[in-house]
């Protein structure tokens, strides 16, 4: 058998490389999977991903990043030569913003903490994509030159793959060969004119490559000049909002378990939904506080309901949660005497998750829906805003304890007119986003009353809701007309229903339209007095 002539061995090709890793900062599978599960669960952690990598490349890498660099105790830079160059805004932004004392005093308070560490990540990440629309971190010519750069990493990525395939492929000791040109053993003698053949190809996309490459590293260097020598002063806001956000997420995180409790199925919400909740009461004093007034004014309302109320007979009809020790189930009173569910017990009648009888008593019977109006004009900026929905939301957990369907209309003048069913669910369950859209949603403008009554009216001669009560919450400064007048005082005699309304005097009020249209009239300085809760008293009788 004849020998086979010896060859010299080819040179190995150089293939570029280009990494594939997005993110500065190190971590591992761990650190990995909370970040999934964060970004898989928070619709609005992806919508902000999906804006900002519009805008520049590899956002959602600046995301990761901020997330990992909030949440692990020791954060570790990759090496250059392990990131993609395109990511030079991100490495920017990270160098200036890490090892400022604001930026350790929020990793101190999300250290460790997954909801903390995403809500400070987004807030921080909002006001980079903030400031790259006003143009203020990078101009428009330099974000050109950032996508230029990320699409010739590409381009060289794809090259790269190119020339490994063909010299792979011309390595081959038998490429293949088509049938009838196989000798009788079923094997073919290389084909030397192919395999030179496909060589010079692969030493041509060599080539190639790195002028793609050399074309890279220029730009490269360009855009990183351009990057790192420009006006940075505004990374100076950013170590400020980190200050900020020290505090406010600390707010954000006692907040949120506030209102996941009252108003997100006792407390138990998904992670996406806990996480946009957080993101929002970070981002957003008024609702911190918000949140506050109406645990203060819920608190009041129930202790005066059970101070009040005269109990007639009652009827166990099914099994709720609640901290009612006088209404356990049996299991629960053994828990609460047991050496080792004792301590599991006492947590959960805290938290008021304990398994009790529901009562069905004489005093609930003939109770209609609640429709409450609330005023959201420009004269009710500032704390007169707090106060009318802290009532508001006051009243729907009265609406909620008596299975009372509710219904809000925010109203100002023109067409802002907003109407919100809050508690559609089973159990009359309120809806945790309708109760922050009802919270954050404010047009300013003027006032009209007739509208929003004509619209609680018109909800009233729903089927589902006859019966119902419409409560107004306003500072009062409206007239109507006397006709207007008049046809509702025929339509309270048809439909059956009471008028109340919550004057809002904090600050500048007026009464005298309230008077002549609602049945009984408080203020919220009689709410905030020990001696008359008027309204909560009579809503729920």
């Amino acid at each position: 058998m004849p020998r086979r002539k010896k060859t010299a061995k080819p040179r190995r090709l150089y293939i570029p490389q280009v990494p594939e890793n997005i993110s500065w900062i190190e971590s591992d599978s761990y650190d990995r999977h909370a970040w999934g599960d964060i970004r898989a669960a928070a619709p609005s952690l992806a919508e902000l991903a999906e804006t900002g990598s519009a805008l520049i490349p590899h956002f959602e890498g600046l995301l990761q990043d901020l997330f990992f660099a909030l949440f692990k105790y020791n954060v570790i830079w990759l090496k250059s030569d392990e990131v993609r160059r395109s990511t030079v805004l991100n490495r920017t932004i990270l160098e200036h913003l890490l090892p400022s004392p604001t930026f350790e005093a929020l990793k101190h308070r999300t250290l460790l903490d997954e909801d903390k560490a995403a809500i400070a990540a987004i807030v921080l990440a909002e006001q980079v994509l903030e400031m790259v629309r006003s143009e203020r971190l990078v101009n428009r010519n330099e974000m050109l030159d950032l996508w230029d750069l990320a699409h010739q990493e590409d381009d060289l990525k794809e090259r790269a793959d190119a020339v490994a395939k063909l010299e792979e492929m011309a390595e081959q000791e038998h490429p293949p060969t088509s049938q009838g040109e196989q000798g009788e053993a079923g094997e073919s003698e290389p084909d030397e004119t192919a395999k030179e053949r496909m060589r010079e190809l692969a030493e041509a996309a060599e080539r190639a490559a790195k002028v793609s490459e050399a074309r890279l590293n220029q730009k490269a260097r360009q855009v990183e000049n351009q990057i790192t020598h420009g006006d940075l002063s505004q990374l100076k806001r950013m170590q400020l909002k980190a200050g900020e956000l020290a505090e406010q997420v600390e707010h954000a995180a006692e907040d949120s378990h506030a209102f996941s409790r009252e108003f997100g199925q006792g407390g138990r919400l998904p992670a996406g939904e806990r996480l946009e909740l957080g993101r929002r009461l970070a981002g957003n004093r008024k609702l911190g506080e918000l949140a506050r007034m109406v645990g203060r004014f819920k608190q009041d309302a129930r202790a005066l309901k059970r101070k009040t109320l005269e109990r007639g007979v009652a009827e166990a009809y099914d099994i709720e949660r609640g901290s009612e020790i006088a209404r356990l189930i049996p299991s629960e009173l053994v828990a609460m005497h047991h050496r080792a569910l004792s301590r599991d017990f006492r947590r959960r009648l805290l938290e008021g998750t304990v398994l009790q009888y529901q009562l069905r008593q004489d005093e609930q019977k003939g109770k209609g829906p609640m429709i409450v109006c609330v005023d959201v004009s420009s004269s009710m900026a500032g704390q007169k805003e707090l106060w009318s929905k802290a009532v508001a939301l006051t009243l729907m957990d009265i609406a909620r304890r008596q299975r009372r369907l509710f219904r809000a209309v925010m109203f100002s003048s023109g067409d802002t007119l907003k109407v919100l069913d809050l508690n559609r669910e089973r159990r009359y369950q309120p809806e945790l986003g309708k109760v922050l859209e009802m919270a954050e949603y404010f047009p300013g403008g003027g006032t009209d009353f007739e509208r929003p009554i004509d619209a609680a009216l018109a909800l009233l001669e729903e089927k589902k809701l006859k019966r119902g009560d419409i409560v107004m919450i306003t500072d009062g400064e409206c007239q109507v007309s006397p006709e207007w007048l008049a046809h509702l005082k025929d339509r309270k005699e048809d439909l059956d229903f009471s008028i109340f309304a919550v004057l809002v005097d904090v600050g500048s009020s007026e009464l005298s339209t309230l008077a002549r249209l609602s049945d009984h009239v408080t203020s919220v300085s009689q709410l905030n007095s020990e001696s008359t809760h008027d309204i909560f008293l009579k809503i729920q009788s």
